[in-house]
């Protein structure tokens, strides 16, 4: 074989001497050469002497001295010192030389069989056993296989069922879609209440902890930021911020419902000010020292300004109800709750029209985020109806404004003014002194939220002198102009009866009973209507019931009063002579004007109504229900008893005076009564009124007033006579009904004995 060019032969091993072999190729020429072996010409043992000569080995056996090592660059030696012979040249190509061999400080070793050549080829490198690896690797992929069947296990066995309820709990998540509430309006449109932006004011109480802003009272500091932004104590908002101890991990807290958007910026301004504030190099530099231990400079808590308290608040998008109008017609409209329902007057009434149905959206979740692609259901929310009301804003402002005066210049606890449409029943204004404004429902007193018009029941008093003229005439027992005679006293039952003020005997017609507001010509009057007294008890009841007196008026408000009104054979001894004046029988201030709207409208009551209508969701507006209509009196009789009405606004002995307009016919009736203290159930202080309609030839509007408890005066025609005369003129041009065109008949109301 030969080798590659220029790799230089490899020197054979020359067996030593006396191995009785001939040294490899001696004796014969190498491959190739020509020449003897190793070229020299000497003999095999010639070379085995001289070889155990170079082996440094005596002939004794024992080791000889080993020759001093040369140096570099010193000529090579032969054993006695002697320099070595140069070498020869290199023998020619296909030639090969044994190297003489090399001195060995170890014995020389019996010689074996003569090597094989080594391969002229490059090298094989030769590979490990792949056993071991193929044996690591399936030990590997067992453990891996343990550990998934170890959890598969632990799900299908031991957790199953835990596992299963917290799936069905978060697979499908249903969330509300709140229906957008329905606005109130007045008659003409405008906006008493409806729905506009809000916000709720949340937070992450887990966000609050000293963990998590290295504070050590970071919801105080906060609280007493939001504090005066709310309007709210702090404990109460520190509160809020802290960690609940029933859930500790909640991530919710509401601290204010249905913040305007100018209080959401406001808290958005602070919070984005104070993020700006901790953004500086130093901060930064504190924050760092976070991550180190104590004993390395490192520290647990930052300093107040490199940390933003307000980091964790949010705010959600809501709707909150918003009364444009303010304190305008709120008696009547209401107010609604923190959650948006319905708490008083209309909102509460039409809570379910208003509210509408909410809807919901159900869709897939996993790890608390929705997955998009599983699908869901969705049901959208069905808007509230709008509500149109029968009130006439500005008379309705009129109204308001009226009354407030009044019952501010009487001193009086409170009062009321009803106007209504005789013809159709509507009410056309209902105020209420002192009234609110649901807009700021914390700076009302809680008995100014209600409407005091419907939920007062009191004593009418003289107001009540028509009903019981309404009865003796239609019964045809007197007529207008019946003459009785009035004493200065009366004794009737266990009681003595007076008029308001002393008098001699008066001689009066029954026009001028009423004119002059007399409760003992009254007396004497009703006292006709049956042949016993019993039996005019229970006529004149009939006639009180017919009027509505006692039930509800049909309006269906939220705590509204059906009155007092006993059954007739339960009248006390006093109290049938009581009630036909108006003492022993209590209404509200909407009976009390209905009564006088069913006169001016010929005798037939119609049922009061506030709303004229509604428009549903898909905008198609349906009108409300014309109210119930029933004959009380005939017309003939409602006819006298306006034009005896009449007379008391009129004549100079009438109660009335003050209730005058010019140009127009007034006929009217005031009210003064002995006020019973709803606290005490016992008598205290007054109830003024004065309830009229005008123009009396051609009946249109009906007003009525009256004022509780007042200290500057008490009789009805003095307090609320100017107060009927203010809002019925202002009723009149706003309606635009025309002066009457003749003068009041002026009835007698004296007779000369």
């Amino acid at each position: 074989m030969s080798r590659p060019p220029g790799d230089a032969p490899r020197p054979r091993r020359t067996p030593p001497a006396g191995s009785g072999r001939p040294a490899a190729g001696s004796g014969r020429p190498a491959a190739g050469s020509g020449r003897p072996a190793a070229g020299s010409g000497r003999s095999a043992s010639g070379r085995s002497a001289a070889s155990r000569q170079g082996s440094g080995t005596s002939g004794s056996g024992r080791p000889a001295e080993q020759p001093p090592r040369r140096r570099v660059g010193e000529p090579r030696r032969t054993a006695d010192g002697a320099p070595a012979r140069p070498s020869r040249p290199r023998a020619a190509a296909g030639h090969r030389e044994v190297a003489p061999p090399r001195p060995s400080a170890r014995p020389a070793r019996r010689p074996g069989p003569p090597r094989r050549p080594a391969p002229s080829g490059p090298r094989t490198i030769k590979l490990a056993d792949p056993r071991r690896r193929l044996r690591l690797v399936t030990v590997c992929l067992l453990l891996v296989f343990a550990i998934f069947a170890g959890r598969l296990v632990q799900l299908q066995l031991l957790d199953s069922d835990a596992l299963a309820a917290a799936a069905g709990a978060n697979k499908y998540v249903r969330v509300s879609l709140p229906a957008e509430r329905g606005s109130i309006t007045a008659a003409d449109g405008t906006v008493l209440a409806t729905s506009v932006d809000a916000y709720d004011i949340t937070a992450d109480p887990t966000m609050f902890t000293p963990e998590a802003t290295h504070l050590p009272d970071a919801p105080e500091q906060a609280a007493a930021l939001l504090a005066p932004v709310l309007g709210q104590p702090k404990e109460k908002l520190a509160e809020k911020l802290h960690p609940n101890s029933k859930n500790p991990k909640s991530q919710y807290a509401l601290l204010m419902a249905r913040q305007s958007p100018e209080t959401k910026n406001q808290i958005a301004d602070l919070k984005s000010a104070l993020a700006k504030q901790v953004d500086t190099a130093a901060c930064r530099a504190q924050t760092q020292l976070l991550k180190k231990p104590a004993d390395k400079g490192g520290r647990q808590f930052l300093d107040t300004a490199c940390v933003n308290p307000l980091a964790g608040l949010f705010w959600d998008q809501s709707t909150r109800r918003s009364y444009p109008a303010g304190g305008l017609a709120a008696n009547l409209v209401g107010f609604v709750n923190a959650e948006g329902v319905g708490t008083g007057g209309l909102e509460l009434q039409y809570q379910q029209q208003l509210a509408g149905q909410d809807g919901h959206s159900t869709y897939a979740s996993a790890g608390g985020n929705r997955v998009a692609t599983a699908g869901g259901a969705r049901q959208d929310p069905v808007p509230g109806s709008d509500l149109r009301l029968t009130v006439d804003p500005d008379i309705q402002w009129a109204a308001q404004r009226a009354i407030t005066d009044q019952v501010a210049n009487a001193g009086a606890e409170k009062g009321y003014v009803v106007v209504q449409d005789v013809k159709t029943g509507q009410v056309l204004a209902m105020a209420a002194s002192p009234g609110f404004d649901p807009n700021d429902l914390a700076s009302a007193r809680a008995d100014q939220l209600g409407n005091a018009a419907l939920q007062d029941a009191y004593e009418p008093g003289s107001t009540a002198k028509l009903m019981t003229m309404a009865a003796v005439l239609d019964t045809g027992k007197a007529d207008w102009d019946t003459h009785v005679e009035v004493p200065n006293t009366l004794q009737r039952a266990d009681r003595v009866f007076h008029d308001d003020v002393d008098h001699e005997t008066w001689y009066l017609t029954l026009a001028g009973v009423l004119a002059k507001s007399s409760n003992i010509g009254t007396i004497e009057a009703a006292e006709h209507l049956g042949a016993t007294q019993a039996e005019s008890n229970k006529v004149l009841a009939d006639y009180l019931d017919r009027f509505g007196i006692g039930k509800p008026s049909g309006l269906g408000f939220p705590g509204e009063t059906r009155g007092i009104l006993a059954k007739p054979e339960d009248w006390s001894g006093s109290q049938q002579y009581t009630i036909p004046f108006g003492q022993g029988l209590s209404v509200n201030a909407l009976q009390a004007t209905s009564v006088f709207s069913t006169i001016a409208n010929g005798g037939v009551r119609v049922a009061p109504s506030l709303l004229a209508g509604t428009t549903g969701p898909d905008g198609k507006f349906t009108p409300a229900p014309a109210g119930a209509q029933n004959r009380v009196v005939s017309e003939r009789t409602a006819k006298t008893l306006t034009e005896m009405l009449e007379s008391v606004v009129t004549d100079e002995q009438g109660t009335g005076n003050t209730a005058k307009i010019p140009g127009y016919r007034v006929a009217g009736k005031t009210g003064t009564a002995n006020r019973v203290d709803p606290k005490t159930g016992k008598y205290s202080g007054y109830t003024a009124s004065f309830i009229g309609f005008a123009p009396a030839d051609q009946p249109r509007v009906t007003v009525s007033c009256v004022i509780q408890d007042p200290v500057n005066g008490h009789f009805g025609g003095q307090l609320c006579g100017p107060v009927f005369k203010q809002v019925m003129e202002f009723t009149l041009k706003t309606l635009q009904v025309p002066p009457s065109g003749s003068e009041a008949p002026n009835l007698p109301v004296d007779w000369k004995p």
